[in-house]
């Protein structure tokens, strides 16, 4: 079985994996949509993670990591993974493009918050999401450095990666963390 992870489950693999594999899927776009009350932020405080929103372009691709699970820890992985993204995020199949080998495509499933979902907050101002987004903070931690990680992720591991909307919300988060630093230490 294969899996793919888009946010966080780029660098915090927490069940056993055979292989791992950049690649992207096609026809999406990932957005900061979906609100995190268990991860990245508080019910009284959300934070904002990621979602895929499908679009009607082939030429939108959002890149990832494809893992494979092994046939013996498929029950646990996604015993486990169903509850890591319970909130409000459905599992789906989708086609995924190696990196590497990109005309040899593969089925492969994903977790995606549904805009049905209580937790979906859709879209805003990328000032708005940067504010939510360097305020937050939950019991996974800041929801900035969910961000930073994610955008540090994208750059080295498919450099090719043109996802305005990420890059501009940590260009912007950086801003605000930084005025902020700034008027602390002057204030």
């Amino acid at each position: 079985m294969w899996l793919f992870g888009y946010g966080s489950l780029i660098w915090k693999v927490d069940f056993p994996i055979e292989t791992k594999m950049v690649g992207y899927v096609k026809g999406y776009l990932r957005r900061f949509y979906q609100a995190s009350i268990d991860h990245r932020g508080v019910p009284e405080k959300p934070g904002r993670v990621v979602t895929l929103l499908p679009t009607s372009s082939p030429d939108d691709v959002v890149w990832g990591v494809a893992y494979e699970i092994a046939e013996e820890n498929i029950e646990n992985v996604l015993k486990h993974l169903d509850y890591r993204e319970k909130n409000g995020y459905e599992r789906s199949t989708v086609k995924f493009y190696p990196k590497d080998n990109p005309n040899e495509p593969f089925d492969l499933f994903l977790y995606i918050a549904t805009r049905d979902n209580s937790s979906y907050l859709g879209e805003a101002k990328t000032e708005e999401i940067a504010k939510q987004i360097s305020e937050s903070s939950g019991p996974s931690g800041s929801n900035a450095e969910y961000l930073f990680r994610l955008a540090t992720a994208m750059r080295n591991l498919a450099p090719e990666c043109n996802d305005t909307h990420l890059f501009d919300l940590e260009a912007a988060v950086k801003k605000i963390i930084s005025k902020s630093a700034h008027s602390v230490s002057h204030g």
